[in-house]
């Protein structure tokens, strides 16, 4: 096939509404020309963090809503917004496997296109490490303390599912997805250029497993262990068995 023409078909000319709203004169800008990338895998690399800082943004920009709707206590708001943050943080998630398609040996070309950048210099990463404790502080004013509950009343000592129980829950699992999120990255950089090597920043590698094991709302995830504890008691320590049922059946 002529690159030449398909090249310059795949950037259009400008000139159809679509083209113009989207601004994809500047949006394909935004990449390298095809005669400059180092290597045939640099145009997806560039294209997935790009892609990654989009995601963010509108994370971000959700979360903004979400923190005001929690404010106003308008719960349906917040668990529909919560679940479009979901499904973005998948998106972030699911298309760090089109990074595996490198090899290691192609993705060091491009590692020296980066200068001293590295991904913690994310904006749209940056933001949302910052903006997650402050939907706590927004969560715990609205449906704990204006209620007079704490944790242990929403998840246990008066447990009824309600608004601050699924909003707690919905925080949890904003939670749970970032850090599965950082765990893939963390796992793409081991494949990539290995767990021993540093990073830009000549720190090693291993640095980034803090930021896996840290948890954004530690208060809900401690809250299961308690209850776990009380709840069993004994239970993992000493109990009985199950008995055999009459006649020795067993299951039927």
């Amino acid at each position: 096939m002529d690159r030449a023409y398909f090249y310059a078909m795949m950037h259009g000319d400008g000139s159809f509404d679509y083209e113009k709203y989207l601004n994809t004169s500047a949006l394909f800008k935004c990449q390298k020309p095809f005669d400059a990338l180092c290597n045939g895998d640099e145009l997806q690399f560039q294209i997935v963090h790009q892609i990654e800082e989009l995601w963010m943004k509108l994370i971000g920009y959700t979360l903004l809503d979400i923190d005001d709707y929690m404010a106003a206590r308008q719960t349906h708001r917040v668990v529909t917004l919560f679940h479009r943050v979901r499904i973005l943080q998948r998106l972030l998630i699911e298309q760090l496997q089109l990074l595996e398609t490198m090899s290691p040996k192609e993705y060091q070309a491009i590692r020296l296109q980066l200068g001293n950048g590295s991904g913690q210099e994310s904006p749209g990463f940056r933001a949302l490490l910052k903006m997650a404790p402050l939907l706590w502080d927004t969560y715990r004013k609205h449906y704990l303390d204006a209620e007079g509950l704490s944790v242990d009343d929403v998840y246990d000592l008066e447990y009824d599912h309600g608004p601050a129980y699924v909003v707690a829950e919905r925080l949890v699992e904003f939670d749970e997805l970032f850090q599965t999120f950082r765990f893939h990255h963390l796992q793409l950089i081991r494949r990539s250029i290995g767990a021993d090597a540093k990073s830009l920043k000549g720190r090693p590698v291993e640095l980034l497993e803090a930021g896996v094991r840290r948890a954004f709302y530690p208060e809900l995830w401690a809250v299961r262990g308690r209850m776990t504890d009380k709840w069993g008691a004994t239970y993992g320590v000493k109990r009985d068995n199950i008995p055999d049922e009459a006649g020795g059946g067993g299951f039927h």
